[in-house]
């Protein structure tokens, strides 16, 4: 192969190319709390070096990338680069069969019901997403959030308010949990209760209508991925009949 030319070729990708044929590229994307993530793909792993050490020295640090923890020579790539461990993230298989979750029905708290995905008023729920962001914010921070949760209009989370169900009580929208189906499973993207409302059994009852409404759809599972520090989530779902599919490293440079 001969010398191999890095270029950056636009503001967040770059291309490894070799005897006139791409070999590898690279991109970096902003997460909602301003985080840089930054990924390759090679066709070769003598490239890998080479093209990190391109965007490395045009990124400022600190720096971050997801790996699967079962791929050690990937993260020993990235070790080598002076990455190291800042996070692991669990990913849950969830049955949606009732008899399998043991939820059953879901229970509503009283003065609870549950609006069904899509059903929600957009500005109110918009509203409450704004209202749950700024308390994680001042609390664990969005580091322990699912890693593809995207900032939208205003700094809203909510890319698509109809894959949204929301818990309301009193009148007042109090949780919600975003569902995605993808074929024959789904994706729980996240489930989120107002700080004053939780420990009342809100979120199990949102997790109970996803599921039993995955079901009732023909869609036998679902996953989600799960912070291992966040034994709240880690109960709520193990609570479900979860079991644990794989897991994630979230390394990181400073």
């Amino acid at each position: 192969m001969n010398t191999v030319r890095i270029t950056r070729v636009a503001e967040a990708q770059w291309e490894a190319v070799a005897d006139d044929r791409i070999v590898g590229q690279g991109d970096v994307s902003h997460r909602p709390d301003g985080r840089l993530f930054i990924s390759i793909d090679v066709w070769q792993d003598a490239i890998f070096d080479q093209l990190a050490t391109a965007m490395l020295a045009d990124l400022p640090e600190p720096l971050y990338t997801l790996v699967g923890e079962a791929d050690h020579d990937l993260k020993s790539s990235w070790e080598r680069l002076g990455f190291t461990i800042g996070r692991r993230e669990w990913e849950y298989v969830l049955p949606t069969d009732s008899r399998e979750t043991g939820l059953g029905e879901p229970h509503l708290p009283s003065g609870v019901t549950i609006l069904p995905a899509g059903e929600a008023e957009e500005s109110l729920l918009r509203a409450l997403d704004r209202t749950i962001r700024e308390e994680v914010e001042a609390t664990v921070g969005w580091r322990t959030m699912p890693a593809e949760v995207l900032p939208g209009p205003a700094g809203s989370t909510l890319v698509d308010p109809s894959k949204y169900a929301v818990a309301v009580r009193d009148g007042e929208y109090v949780g919600l949990v975003r569902v995605v189906p993808v074929r024959s499973r789904a994706r729980i993207g996240l489930i989120a209760i107002r700080a004053d409302q939780r420990r009342h059994g809100i979120g199990r009852a949102l997790l109970a209508h996803a599921l039993g409404a995955l079901h009732r759809n023909g869609i036998d599972s679902a996953w989600a991925e799960v912070d291992e520090s966040n034994a709240a989530a880690i109960a709520l779902v193990e609570g479900a009949g979860a079991r644990r599919s794989s897991s994630y490293l979230e390394l990181v440079r400073r």
